[in-house]
């Protein structure tokens, strides 16, 4: 899966994530933009996680940090998917990438 998750952050595909929720541990699936992976900067664990964000989320767009443990399967889709749809901060990525302005 971590295979995966690189290829598709650096070919900027979207994946089909299926993962265990925190809060209720209803599993979901979620067709995602990968971002990064590493530790949170709000979550204060130091433990690692696959950042995404969430496009697909009935709550509407937001960032998903899952641990690895937390996902179940990863799919790339091939469907193309550009950072400045979303991006909208300062980035510094824990992962190297070619993202233009955004890397």
């Amino acid at each position: 899966m971590h295979g995966t998750f690189l290829a598709a952050l650096k070919a900027r595909h979207a994946v089909r994530v299926t993962f265990v929720a925190e809060e209720d541990g209803g599993t979901r699936t979620r067709v995602c933009y990968p971002m990064d992976f590493g530790p949170g900067r709000k979550i204060k664990d130091g433990q690692p996680r696959y950042w995404f964000w969430d496009s697909d989320s009935p709550d509407g767009p937001h960032t998903l940090g899952l641990l690895q443990s937390q996902v179940g399967s990863m799919v790339d889709t091939n469907q193309v998917f550009d950072p400045a749809s979303f991006v909208t901060w300062p980035t510094n990525w824990h992962v190297a990438r070619d993202w233009g302005a955004f890397s």
